[in-house]
């Protein structure tokens, strides 16, 4: 199979940790992978680190932070002429240690920029790519945590704060400063990334709600586990870094390695079983050998149909789409 003819897939952060072994699970699987990531030097190494032929993947910058950048992403996309089969949106940033919010150029929260609003764009703007990719059933996958679904036994931990949207006060102030969280409440670190994952499962859920039966596009989600050594921790304390995958291993049986959460994200994206749209795939808190796959119950706010239409609304009108 040439390159040409070979399904395409975008992933998000793929340059390192869990983007960069799905990448390379669905080059193994016969996929073209586009990496979308913000350092492509470091990209085109990881690549040839794991194995990645450079005839079975393309580099594009990408700083889903950044709304011009994500626009510009898309129109590079579409000048290779590629169609589109799979959307990965995998990328994200954690900064668990900042005691004050660190904002992108329009002024808004960096973590909920990252992580929702710029997915929410590239999401909405690839929704036709996908459709007219000649696959009679595209896929769009988000991943998920579990910390930011109470409904699991990791999601009940209340360190700092639950993720919680409120009424999106924040949202419909505007979001810039001094409003920093989208409920319109002090500023707390860690509470805002896991709201800004709570909103990705809203986003699926609204995106199957709005588009799966008019389009035939699968849209999910999936956590593949607790993938504690990766570089999402980075900016957290070094001793957490230390401890926290000895603590995954030893005592919760939660570790995942990064090789099998990318395998796992290859799956839900290629195979026929998971052809399921509108559902969040999970493989549980504890690991163990052979661990099949299931639908993963999500707490009620992530199933709150009106609140997911209201952000659908307010975060349309922060990343300026019409």
């Amino acid at each position: 199979m040439t390159t040409s003819n070979k399904p395409t897939v975008i992933i998000t952060g793929a340059s390192s940790g869990v983007g960069l072994q799905a990448a390379r699970a669905l080059a193994e699987k016969g996929w073209f992978v586009i990496m979308a990531c913000r350092n492509l030097e470091k990209t085109h190494k990881a690549a040839k680190e794991v194995g990645i032929a450079i005839q079975n993947y393309q580099a594009f910058y990408l700083d889903l932070a950044s709304f011009p950048s994500v626009r510009k992403f898309v129109e590079d996309f579409r000048a290779t002429g590629r169609k589109l089969d799979a959307l990965v949106c995998n990328a994200a940033v954690y900064y668990p240690l900042l005691k004050e919010p660190v904002r992108n150029e329009d002024g808004y929260e960096i973590s909920v920029a990252t992580n929702h609003l710029g997915h929410f764009l590239l999401c909405n703007l690839m929704l036709g790519d996908l459709q007219q990719s000649g696959n009679p059933q595209p896929r769009l996958v988000i991943l998920g945590t579990v910390t930011a679904n109470p409904k699991e036994l990791g999601g009940k931990i209340p360190i700092p704060a639950p993720p919680d949207l409120g009424d999106l006060e924040g949202f419909k102030q505007g979001f810039k400063a001094p409003i920093s969280m989208i409920d319109g409440k002090k500023f707390k670190s860690g509470k805002a990334y896991k709201d800004s994952k709570l909103c990705n499962m809203l986003t699926m859920k609204e995106l199957h709600r709005r588009y799966h039966q008019s389009t035939g596009i699968i849209l999910s989600a999936l956590y593949p586990g607790c993938v504690a050594n990766t570089a999402l921790f980075r900016n957290h304390y070094s001793l957490f870094q230390k401890i926290f995958p000895l603590f995954q291993k030893n005592i919760t049986g939660g570790y995942v390695t990064e090789e099998l959460s990318g395998e796992r994200v290859a799956m839900v994206v290629a195979d026929p079983e998971y052809n399921v749209s509108g559902v969040y795939w999970s493989w549980g808190n504890r690991q163990q050998e052979g661990r099949k796959s299931f639908v993963q119950e999500v707490s009620d706010e992530a199933s709150d149909t009106d609140k997911a239409k209201l952000l659908w609304d307010l975060s349309k009108q922060l990343v300026g789409l019409n």
